[in-house]
């Protein structure tokens, strides 16, 4: 994988950006009164990681035109040192569009997490390639990585196509692709033989692969091991296999990538992560992290491995630095994280939580 030099974007994310509200001090949401509201996306949590690091970061996206939320989200994304460029939508009456709402509880101790997701009228259904200029983003201005999410790819038919245009634009322009597949049964219901089509093309022209083993097997048909396994240390020859297999069928790819959780507490996790590139293993065994909030970690750890491809590393630090990042981002109340330097991302891959003065 050779990234494109004279850039004036290091990652460049296509989204559909919208609000979280989360009750204060982990209570779950039907007792909650009081809720912290913040602009969210997994694909603008990935590349967090980046725009606070310093690296230029551009977010394609859409709005609903003169929508308070979206001004709150407009300025969200500036004050995460991210450009963004997206359509003005009109709302179109109290019942049309809107950005979408998810509304997380973040579990406490024994009580898991819950996420209720209301995306109806989502403005980010309608994002379209003839809405962006495609050969000024890759051929003028330059672009090293984008990155992609299955739950874009399979967030409308529209947006399935958007992102298989985009990803053939940036193919032609020698920007590489990454794409984290991210299965969502919800999504797929009564679509699956489309989207099993759309997934295996992108798969199929990217450069880097992440997924956990439900995404492998629900997105490409990939065999691997059950999914919310007990113990995931013993199950890491499995998922080598899981991925060997997903590089035979995708060759292109260059950088394949899982992380690894066991759930001890939702407090308390065992968190890992596997890596393969250019046929050289890395992992980073499962050990303990004390979870603040988990939502937002897979996200932290690909925007972390993105990171370190970036910088030009050595494929090893890819992993520890995805890893840690992927820590990090569960220490936050946001579902992203927020690094003040890199610095603090590798204390975390030491086990250095001494005070800095």
């Amino acid at each position: 994988m050779k990234l494109k030099m004279g850039c004036k974007y290091s990652l460049i994310v296509p989204t559909s950006i919208g609000i979280r509200i989360t009750p204060e001090n982990g209570q779950p949401v039907q007792s909650s009164s009081r809720y912290v509201m913040q602009g969210t996306s997994a694909e603008s949590n990935v590349a967090s990681i980046s725009s606070y690091l310093g690296l230029p970061v551009k977010v394609l996206t859409t709005f609903v035109k003169d929508s308070p939320i979206a001004q709150f989200l407009k300025s969200d994304l500036k004050s995460r040192h991210m450009d963004y460029e997206g359509k003005e939508i009109e709302q179109g009456g109290p019942w049309g569009y809107r950005h979408q709402f998810n509304i997380a509880d973040s579990g406490c101790g024994s009580r898991g997490p819950r996420v209720h997701n209301d995306r109806a009228g989502e403005v980010g259904r309608t994002l379209n390639a003839k809405d962006f200029d495609l050969e000024r983003i890759f051929g003028e201005d330059g672009v090293q990585i984008v990155h992609m999410s299955g739950l874009i790819a399979a967030l409308s038919p529209e947006t399935g196509t958007f992102c298989l245009e985009l990803a053939r634009a940036a193919k032609t322009h020698g920007t590489c692709i990454s794409f984290d597949l991210n299965y969502r049964a919800s999504m797929w219901a009564g679509r699956e033989q489309e989207l099993a089509d759309i997934f295996s093309e992108i798969a199929s022209i990217a450069d880097i692969l992440v997924g956990n083993e439900e995404d492998f097997q629900l997105c490409l048909g990939i065999q691997g091991p059950e999914a919310g396994g007990k113990d995931v240390t013993a199950e890491i020859a499995s998922f080598k296999e899981m991925i060997s297999r997903v590089k035979e069928t995708y060759p292109n790819a260059s950088v394949f990538a899982t992380t690894l959780r066991e759930v001890i507490s939702a407090n308390c996790h065992l968190w890992g992560a596997i890596m393969e590139e250019n046929g050289n293993w890395h992992v980073a065994e499962p050990r303990e992290i004390n979870i603040l909030d988990r939502i937002g970690g897979g996200d932290g750890f690909v925007g972390g491995l993105l990171y370190g491809i970036l910088k030009e590393w050595n494929p090893e630090k890819w992993l520890q630095f995805g890893w840690a990042s992927g820590a990090l981002a569960t220490t936050f109340l946001t579902d992203y994280a927020q690094p003040a330097d890199e610095e603090q991302i590798w204390s975390i891959w030491e086990g250095n939580a001494r005070v800095r003065r």
